[in-house]
């Protein structure tokens, strides 16, 4: 027997309801309610509210500790990102757009995991043909990769209490359904299900587990923003597709920080590690060039040394052009502003292009002086120095303000070999520790502008 009911689901936060609703009253969002008709077995009655396998009541300081028996998955990029590697049991989330290497990423990983124990691999997109030719590319021998191409997620069920892995795959969370649900794979219903029940296998049978999520065209893991909640750690892979380098960043994390970045290249070979990341954002010409600064940014534990590019260039609108790349459009106008009024330079007629090389977004107000700087030399057609490193907060009448970790950036720029910091007066003034590199005392953008043109 089998019962069939329409229900309405919020795309955003799971909401149930029984009729359409033009605002959620989970998350507050418009128009994010989806119908679905679900057809219930009475004979099994799983849902995600009872699936869960029962558990006795614990004291706390009885609960064994999992935080020293993390995986190592072979790369030290994504172990810091990780928090130390991967947590038995956990379930991880990793998205990306379609050909940014997330398979491939999940395949070296189960290789390099080969040695804790068996691994499956579990896809509902690919044939074991394609996944042994993806292999044999990456040189992987796969004796102990367990392949099983299934969507039917009581099977895979099955399939893990047979072979009982130390690691699992899923790819993709999108493909695979639950027959209790007779909505369609990828719906908000069977997201949520089949994410409830694999957080179900993961947790009692300690299996660290990652599932491959698809993105939409706004940059989001497709299905319901519950399927997020759910999880214990959300990896997404950014990069460009034409482009070698790939990102791996953290937005949430269970078990560890979620500011760590990792930076991957894709080779022939497959995904490669990179260990001096600075290398990807810095190329030093041998000619000084107009609009190019140089500055230090932080990200979790690692300090990156970026170069922020600005062109100006008459406009012929009546309303000049503004192009923020790799900054918030917002802090790029403020910065403007703050040139416009401070430096009495007119900048209203001009299209204003900022640019982070590499592709990497800045997130911290570190980068200010840069971002102002880049501006004005390439409006006053300044060449500047490849060596130099500007470092700052700017505020609205134009101070310039602490930053933090500022000890840090400078010993990473110092080891790079750059020669000269341009950082804020009273941070220099407190700083105790000697070094080789010439730092540059400076509190205010207009007598910052002043010392560029007389050449300083």
């Amino acid at each position: 027997m089998s019962k069939e009911k329409t229900i309405f689901f919020c795309k955003e936060c799971g909401h149930e309801s029984v009729k359409w609703l033009g605002k959620c009253p989970g998350c507050n969002n418009w128009n994010t309610f989806v119908e679905e008709k679900i057809k219930t077995k009475q004979s099994r009655g799983i849902t995600s509210s009872n699936i869960r396998e029962k558990q006795q009541v614990k004291k706390l300081s009885e609960i064994k500790n999992m935080e020293g028996t993390r995986l190592d998955t072979g790369y030290e990029e994504l172990n810091r990102v990780l928090g130390g590697g991967l947590v038995e049991g956990s379930l991880i989330l990793l998205g990306g757009e379609p050909g940014i290497g997330k398979s491939t990423l999940v395949l070296q990983i189960c290789d390099n995991l080969t040695k804790h124990g068996n691994i499956l691999y579990v896809s509902g997109e690919e044939s074991d043909v394609q996944i042994k030719m993806r292999a044999d590319r990456l040189n992987i021998n796969g004796d102990k990769i367990l392949f099983l191409a299934e969507t039917d997620i009581t099977e895979i069920e099955k399939r893990v209490d047979d072979i009982n892995p130390k690691f699992c795959v899923i790819d993709s969370i999108q493909t695979m359904y639950d027959d209790a649900i007779s909505s369609v794979p990828g719906s908000v219903s069977q997201v949520r299900e089949v994410t409830a029940r694999l957080m179900n296998i993961a947790k009692s049978r300690g299996i660290s587990t990652i599932v491959v999520g698809h993105v939409t065209k706004d940059g989001t893991i497709a299905g319901p923003r519950l399927l997020e909640h759910m999880v214990d750690v959300v990896l997404y892979i950014e990069g460009e597709r034409f482009l070698s380098h790939r990102i791996i960043r953290g937005v949430k994390n269970r078990f560890g920080s979620t500011n760590e970045i990792g930076i991957f290249e894709m080779k022939q070979e497959g995904l490669v590690e990179v260990k001096n990341m600075s290398e990807l954002f810095i190329v030093k010409d041998e000619e000084n060039t107009a609009g190019t600064v140089s500055t230090a940014i932080v990200e979790g534990t690692s300090t990156l040394v970026l170069e922020i590019q600005a062109l100006t260039t008459h406009s012929y609108y009546n309303m000049p052009r503004r192009v923020a790349n790799g900054i918030d459009f917002n802090r790029l106008n403020m910065i403007i502003a703050v040139i416009e009024k401070i430096c009495n330079i007119n900048l209203g007629t001009q299209d204003i292009y900022v640019n982070v090389v590499g592709g990497l977004k800045i997130t911290e107000t570190a980068a200010d002086v840069a971002i102002a700087l880049a501006i004005i030399s390439s409006y006053k057609n300044i060449k500047m120095d490849k060596d130099i490193i500007f470092l700052g907060e700017i505020a609205l009448n134009g101070q310039i303000r602490n930053i933090i970790n500022i000890e840090k950036r400078i010993k990473e720029v110092e080891k790079i070999g750059y020669k000269r910091v341009y950082a804020p007066k009273k941070q220099l003034e407190n700083i105790r520790d000697k070094y080789d590199i010439e730092l540059i005392k400076i509190n205010e953008v207009q007598k910052l502008m002043e010392m560029m043109l007389d050449g300083r």
